[in-house]
């Protein structure tokens, strides 16, 4: 078996919630069964919402779970200048293209494409003009229009999907900015993450990412995506099932172990267990027992 390499990647524009605990022990466990590496990394590329008292409350809710990280924490706002690095190698390779469409017109260009029954989509207008950089333009990447792109998914199985129905994304803004799926695919290369399990929301930008490791000739990691934690109505979790941040159940007087205990379950199993102390999770952890329907998250189960 190959060295596993996870991560845990949040955004620190709030406190660490259920979910995001969840998926950090997944990763957490996964990396300390296999005795790999778990990497932590805070995706603050968005300056208007991050902020320090965010990070320090993740970093917080992770050290009284007893979740500790091998490398980290890294910050995206400090890695700019990688990003660059390999915008420009994606347009030495033909793989990007500057575009100088504005808002307006890609706006209208989805609207036309609606009215015909069409995906909403960039249309491909600066593809093939050969355009040099300006001032106002942005760096789109070169999809390929023809053949599928599959997902080979450890938790839900092959998924499939139709490189038409994907357009040239935008991996830098007008204002010299990385975008989304462009920097989480080059901080997941630099940092030889090869393992990563996540939340199923993230599956619709998987293709894109996908089409990103190929375009740089890179080794695809193994991909996991996981079950939404929902409230005991079926739907997303969120503050008025009882959800709160993790700090505060801490502060209500649950223990770590207990939820950990009780995180773990919402997603995976192991025969007829229910309790297991943290060393029986890191010997019995494995991706074939992850769950395939969403975990109901239940306050009282996890007081009991």
């Amino acid at each position: 078996m190959k060295h596993i390499v996870t991560r845990f990647p949040p955004s620190p524009t709030g406190y660490l919630h259920v979910g995001g605990a969840r998926t950090a022990l997944f990763n957490w466990l996964y990396a300390r069964h296999t005795q790999g590496r778990f990497v932590l990394r805070i995706e603050d590329t968005d300056t208007v919402r991050s902020t320090k008292e965010s990070a320090d409350a993740i970093f917080e809710a992770l050290n009284w779970l007893g979740i500790d990280w091998d490398d980290g924490p890294y910050f995206q706002s400090q890695r700019l200048h990688i990003y660059q690095e390999y915008v420009h190698k994606l347009l030495g390779s033909g793989h990007a293209y500057y575009c100088t469409c504005t808002a307006e017109q890609v706006e209208d260009m989805r609207q036309k494409a609606m009215k015909t029954g069409g995906k909403p989509k960039y249309d491909g207008t600066c593809r093939d003009k050969g355009l040099p950089q300006t001032p106002h333009a942005v760096v789109r990447f070169r999809a390929p229009q023809i053949g599928t792109t599959v997902i080979h998914d450890v938790v839900k199985g092959n998924i499939v999907f139709q490189n038409t129905e994907q357009d040239d994304f935008i991996i830098q803004r007008s204002d010299g900015t990385p975008t989304y799926n462009f920097v989480v695919v080059v901080d997941d290369i630099a940092m030889g993450i090869n393992t990563i399990i996540r939340g199923d929301d993230h599956v619709n930008n998987t293709p894109r990412q996908i089409m990103l490791y190929l375009a740089l000739g890179v080794e695809l990691p193994v991909f996991g995506h996981v079950p939404m934690v929902l409230g005991k109505d079926k739907t997303r979790l969120s503050k008025r099932h009882g959800a709160m941040s993790v700090t505060a159940y801490r502060d209500m007087g649950i223990l770590p172990e207990a939820m950990i205990n009780y995180l773990v379950r919402l997603g995976w199993s192991y025969g007829d267990q229910e309790f297991f102390s943290r060393e029986e999770l890191i010997e019995k952890f494995n991706l074939e027992n992850m769950g395939k329907s969403a975990g109901v998250f239940d306050i009282d189960k996890l007081w009991h």
